[in-house]
């Protein structure tokens, strides 16, 4: 390790090591790069914990086209990796689900998505029974499906491909813990560890997942971002033979299900004094006994009959603005690059904002796709991104 880098990342999860790729890849950028890990097994981080799903069923722009680059990615990386870039996508789609009362959200999302290329369609209750015959309509007034560019694949299969095409880039990555900042003039200058050693740099990527509010205030800036638990249940099924090409399937009241291998997963995002800042890692089955369970009984007869396996406890890094990323710098700290908040969407938007970051960065702006609508600077210009199709 060397005593100064031109950018220093802090977190080297899927935001982090997709930062450090494509800085290897930008044009014109020769410079040195260090990613900072502390966790190096990444074992509690939020993208080997996650569902690692990708959708472009979202109703921003900024959301749909940063989805539509990722499926692009991921679906090319075994052709330009070989091997190592194969990550297990499962491209079996989302299936939101929509009563009466979300119908004419539901239709506007879709109107939204496809106008910028989703491959989606609307499917009556109907329609949703004759495609999923185990699956039943009831109360359902509307299903949106997405026929391809959705599913599910490897956390760590991804995340591997990150660090494998980084290093080899000559990305260095360090076990250790950031502590703090040295800055001058605003500037950060210097990036503190643990051990007592500071690393020089000329700029900073935040991308600590959960603990990006921390990091922030090292800077002096208030970060809305806190750690929000998210459990995912494994269960078996004794009827699981008649679950054919099934989607991951969000019900209308959040609770999510889909098939991995011989069992299914599901789990529920809770709100408001249901969902407090949380970062342990400990299993309640409350939920899963008074909402999960039911709701998927009613929606999957077969569901009736299921028992738990096993279970896992993740977290989001949950932006308490308006649940979508806070990206790029703010004046105060102009080297200090944000990629936080993703409010569990990251690792599947992790290739749109890695080069979004690295564009920032090397050339001042965004260059492949414009994603100045989750800009960070929205914190202190009091702008909100609306994005109602968060689960």
């Amino acid at each position: 390790m060397k005593s100064a880098y031109d950018v220093v990342i802090i977190g080297g999860a899927a935001i982090g090591s997709a930062t450090a790729f494509f800085l290897t890849r930008q044009a014109g950028f020769d410079g040195s790069v260090l990613v900072i890990e502390k966790d190096p097994g990444y074992t509690r981080c939020s993208t080997t914990l996650s569902m690692a799903s990708i959708r472009q069923q979202f109703s921003t722009p900024a959301n749909i086209l940063a989805s539509a680059f990722g499926v692009e990615f991921i679906k090319s990386a075994i052709f330009e990796f070989g091997d190592h870039g194969d990550v297990g996508f499962k491209e079996n789609g989302y299936l939101i689900l929509a009563t009466a009362a979300g119908e004419a959200t539901l239709r506007g999302n879709h109107e939204v998505q496809t106008n910028l290329g989703a491959d989606n369609v609307l499917l009556s209750p109907d329609e949703i029974t004759r495609r999923f015959p185990w699956m039943s309509a009831e109360g359902l007034a509307l299903g949106c499906l997405g026929l391809s560019g959705e599913g599910w694949f490897d956390p760590h299969a991804l995340l591997n491909l990150y660090i494998t095409e980084a290093k080899a880039g000559g990305v260095e990555y360090v076990n250790a813990e950031a502590t703090g900042f040295e800055i001058s003039n605003g500037n950060i200058t210097g990036v503190c560890l643990a051990d007592g050693n500071t690393i020089g740099c000329g700029a900073v990527v935040n991308a600590s997942g959960i603990r990006a509010a921390h990091v922030a205030g090292w800077a002096g800036i208030e970060m809305p971002v806190e750690p929000r638990k998210r459990i995912v249940y494994v269960f078996d099924c004794r009827e699981k033979d008649t679950i054919t090409d099934g989607p991951l399937f969000f019900d209308t009241n959040g609770v999510y299900c889909r098939a991995e291998g011989a069992f299914f997963l599901c789990g529920y995002s809770p709100t408001g004094e249901d969902d407090p800042e949380c970062d342990d890692f400990d299993i309640t089955y409350e939920w899963f006994e008074d909402l999960i369970w039911p709701t998927l009984a009613a929606r999957v007869p077969a569901f009736e009959a299921i028992k738990v396996v096993n279970a896992w406890a993740g977290h989001y890094a949950y932006n308490t603005l308006d649940q979508n990323a806070l990206l790029g710098p703010l004046e105060q700290a102009p080297n200090l690059y944000f990629a936080n908040g993703f409010s569990g969407h990251g690792i599947q938007q992790s290739p749109a904002v890695g080069r979004g970051i690295a564009e920032l960065i090397t050339s001042g702006c965004f260059g492949s796709l414009d994603l100045s609508a989750l800009s960070v600077d929205r914190l202190v210009k009091g702008r909100r991104v609306l994005e109602t199709a968060i689960y």
